[in-house]
């Protein structure tokens, strides 16, 4: 390594290092673990860019007629949704003050998802196609809303940025073109419309796990969920199943969480 390389790389190891921390205490899903974040994108800035696409997204379902935030299915979801949102404080108390907001999409797409600050999308055809019971539906939730509370977007979104930094830095020390500073500067934005990764979706699954539990909602239908995934996509079809690791892995992991979590659902169950 020369003096300049070996400069930028002390400098970007600074920088990231100065940027990692946790969103959330521990889950007893994982049996307390918990796991650093780089965070280096301000939640601010990740919210507001997240609320846009939000907007956007809700604007071309209303003027399709497929936006829906009223009626029995949409009052059914958002009903499973009010009871989960208290738990959030187990996590993170801030959480519980957040505006949390649900849409129905009427489309037969089998797919949810959730943006950053609580802002959930489910669509009709996960629901009608897998004859979700609420069970289900709150494992779905469980685990979009536990998207949000770990901040997985503006995790992607640091680890972009930190590729950006790398390059920028990289290219300030060693007389790289702008042309590359610039094309790496795309990254945090495109960032956003990326899938999480396999250990995002494994995270999420266990802390939507212990929310549905600790809201009332047996943990096992996380296990018939996912087995009606299998059934209709193999692991391997649009949407919701695309971007999430194969529902074989994902049941096994949930299996082994379970006695961690139906204590909690036995004493929300008491107390109702």
């Amino acid at each position: 390594m020369t003096p300049r390389s070996t400069l930028a790389a002390l400098l970007c190891a600074a920088l990231l290092a100065a940027g990692c921390a946790s969103t959330t205490s521990g889950s007893v899903a994982t049996g307390g673990r918990g796991r650093s974040q780089l965070l280096l994108v301000s939640s601010e800035q990740v919210m507001q860019q997240s609320l846009q696409y939000y907007d956007e997204q809700n604007r071309e379902a209303r003027a399709k007629g497929q936006l829906a935030t009223s009626g029995p299915e949409w009052g059914r979801v958002n009903a499973i949704m009010q009871r989960l949102v208290p738990q959030v404080a187990a996590f993170r108390p801030d959480a519980a003050r957040w505006p949390w907001q649900l849409v129905l999409i009427d489309e037969d797409s089998v797919n949810a998802h959730v943006m950053a600050g609580g802002k959930i999308t489910f669509y009709t055809g996960l629901i009608r196609k897998l004859r979700l019971s609420d069970d289900e539906i709150a494992a779905v939730m469980g685990h979009e809303m536990a998207h949000a509370l770990r901040e997985h977007t503006r995790e992607k979104m640091s680890q972009a940025a930190a590729g950006d930094l790398a390059i920028a830095v990289g290219g300030a020390l060693l007389g790289v073109g702008q042309g590359a500073v610039q094309l790496a500067s795309l990254g945090k934005q495109l960032a956003l419309d990326l899938p999480f990764s396999r250990h995002m979706e494994s995270e999420a699954d266990l802390y939507g796990l212990e929310l549905a539990a600790r809201a009332g909602y047996d943990p096992r239908a996380a296990v018939s969920l996912w087995q009606k995934m299998a059934q209709a996509g193999g692991g391997n079809g649009t949407g919701f199943l695309s971007t999430h690791p194969s529902a074989g892995d994902r049941m096994g992991q949930l299996q082994a969480a379970m006695p961690r979590v139906l204590p909690l659902y036995e004493a929300a169950r008491a107390r109702h």
